[in-house]
């Protein structure tokens, strides 16, 4: 029996993982304005992110605002790249946890071990992952359905330490808009406005915006 829901949980993995929503591999990169606003200021500028995924702000003197524009520009390009599953999993094991109105939750056994994922429908909606020595935890509450595959629009995000399975960072809110700029059908993130709690228990808002997008040749 357990061998039975090992194979039917990859199988359930495998068909969302192939549903994410990703770029071509003839990928050149793209081009516009990016803003950055939040409550006590608007930094407006421009960037050029290769196919390399390495973002380049110009006409922002800010450097940590520089380097914020940048890491959103790359985590949302990173995940746009298309890789094989077998390439990625055929090491893992996929093993029921349980299954519920949320979906179906199941445990990584194998090369990476402990990981845990949720798939329900097409989407993969919970991600637990330890990525560089910490856990990262994501919620998905709702996709972009584009038509060539799911987009995460709506999520939160929160690192948890690996010792005491405690949250050790705010939970960041994310509401994403995409754009589709082109014949090609590549969606772009158009913009992202993150929540979070700082260390006086008051909201905080950061929102970035990529306007007059156009891709590299």
């Amino acid at each position: 029996m357990e061998n039975l829901r090992e194979i039917n949980c990859k199988e359930i993995f495998r068909k969302a993982y192939e549903n994410r929503y990703t770029w071509k591999n003839n990928f050149n990169g793209y081009q516009g304005k990016c803003t950055f606003i939040n409550k006590n200021s608007i930094h407006e500028g421009r960037f050029l992110l290769g196919k390399d995924f390495k973002p380049n702000i110009k006409k922002i003197d800010d450097e940590n605002i520089v380097k914020s524009i940048a890491s959103q520009l790359f985590e949302v390009s990173i995940h746009r790249v298309r890789r094989d599953f077998h390439s990625i999993h055929s090491e893992n094991h996929f093993n029921l946890i349980k299954s519920s109105e949320s979906g179906i939750e199941m445990k990584v056994s194998g090369k990476n071990d402990g990981d845990k994922y949720r798939v329900k429908g097409q989407g993969i909606n919970m991600v637990y992952r330890k990525i560089h020595g910490t856990i990262i935890e994501i919620l998905v509450e709702e996709f972009l359905d584009t038509g060539d595959g799911l987009l995460s629009k709506k999520y939160t995000s929160q690192q948890i330490d690996p010792s005491s399975l405690k949250p050790n960072s705010q939970k960041l809110e994310y509401q994403d808009e995409f754009v589709n700029i082109s014949s090609n059908d590549y969606w772009i993130l158009n913009s992202r406005t993150i929540k979070y709690s700082n260390e006086n228990e008051e909201e905080e808002i950061q929102k970035f915006v990529f306007e007059e997008l156009c891709l590299l040749n």
